[in-house]
């Protein structure tokens, strides 16, 4: 989606000049500059020359922006490759004058950007916000393969060389593959650099924060400010790496689970969403038709019941046919939570009714229904309430 936001936080970033691109009927030109040494220079002519040559390709960048936001989103997509947000946006016109109004860090007399229409590179932006660390590595393989990138900055290496407080960043400059150019529909941005930026959503936070701070170099500010901002960004670092950790466990802890589970070793497995929804696929099929929260709900009510780990849940529902029980309450094969619910009810009997979150005045109606589902079982000669949890019998009911 388009983001205006994005102009302030890259203004604020050191600028790169990008190789000279094709000859531009819109370049401002360096005349300007011819008796500099005697007459001040005309920054205002210059911001105003600057931003008529601009706002005639502001709506190809504009565009070009979108169409970079595209090939990356798809790219991503295709990948099942989860982000906070992809931004894109190209440079308002004013925010664009206001950059080519800046002076040279060199000679102040003069302007940074001679002709800024070639040299400001970040005409058309893209930002890709992520949630780990580890996802930026495969949006910069993303980048690689899909773009001719011009240049690639860390901007955790720049800012500490230049004691400068920051945020970390990877920023790319970045044209389209000769391939891509040769394209109808890509031909107008032939040439045409965009910038990328990729960052964690905490290294996110960090950079909209500081920006309204706008404290910039550590060397300009009071003593227990820089302590205290320097602690904040080495918190920020950690929080970034104990995200990535958790991450890093909690998919090892799936595959472990998933292939206990396979294995039928599930005295070890602790009820999750996951190892839930691995089990009932062994067991019953799997089922497209059940959602995530599906199975975070079931396993939520499990372990309100009382059981402790799948090795348990296995134990009461073994014996049982889900699918003679689901025709004989409904009529017809429900669906696999729906059956595996009616199995622990089979199971429990009035223990599930009366562990159940439902077991309340308000839903008196549920309880009335599982009460005649129990009546409905046992009339068929279906044996009901046949198993106890250990977890029961421990503390007595």
């Amino acid at each position: 989606m388009p983001d205006e936001n994005l102009e302030a936080a890259r203004d604020a970033d050191a600028d790169t000049s990008a190789p000279e691109l094709a000859d531009s009927s819109d370049a401002v030109g360096t005349g300007d500059y011819a008796d500099s040494a005697e007459t001040p220079f005309d920054f205002a002519g210059h911001r105003q020359r600057a931003i008529e040559a601009y706002r005639r390709v502001a709506e190809t960048y504009k565009a070009y922006s979108a169409a970079v936001f595209a090939i990356l989103k798809a790219c991503m997509d295709s990948q099942d490759l989860k982000a906070h947000s992809i931004e894109y946006r190209a440079k308002e016109i004013e925010s664009f004058g206001d950059k080519a109004l800046r002076p040279s860090d060199l000679n102040p007399n003069l302007p940074k950007y001679p002709d800024p229409v070639v040299e400001i590179t970040d005409l058309a932006g893209v930002r890709v916000i992520t949630y780990f660390v580890s996802t930026e590595a495969i949006v910069d393989r993303i980048i690689e393969e899909q773009f001719e990138v011009v240049e690639k900055t860390d901007r955790s290496a720049l800012l500490f060389e230049e004691e400068r407080l920051g945020y970390s960043s990877i920023h790319y400059l970045v044209r389209l593959r000769p391939a891509r150019q040769g394209l109808p529909e890509y031909a107008r941005f032939v040439g045409l650099i965009a910038e990328i930026q990729v960052r964690t959503i905490l290294q996110h936070a960090w950079a909209e924060i500081e920006h309204d701070i706008q404290y910039k170099a550590t060397i300009a500010l009071p003593t227990e400010i820089r302590r205290r901002f320097m602690t904040l960004a080495g918190l920020l670092e950690i929080g970034d790496r104990e995200f990535q950790a958790i991450q890093d466990d909690s998919e090892r802890l799936k595959t472990e689970a998933r292939e206990s589970v396979a294995a039928g070793r599930l005295e070890t497995v602790e009820i999750t969403p996951d190892s839930l929804k691995s089990y009932l696929n062994r067991q019953y099929g799997a089922d497209g038709r059940m959602a995530d929260w599906s199975y975070s709900w079931t396993a939520r009510l499990l372990r309100r019941i009382g059981f402790r780990d799948l090795s348990e849940v296995d134990a009461a529902i073994s014996g049982f046919n889900d699918d003679e029980i689901s025709r004989l309450l409904h009529g017809t094969r429900q669906g696999q939570i729906t059956r595996f619910e009616d199995v622990l009810l089979a199971a429990l009997g009035d223990s599930y009714i009366d562990r159940h979150p439902f077991n309340s005045p308000e839903m008196s109606w549920y309880i009335d229904n599982r009460r005649q589902s129990l009546r409905k079982l046992a009339d068929a000669g279906i044996p009901v309430g046949t198993y106890a949890m250990p977890s029961i019998l421990d503390d007595g009911h």
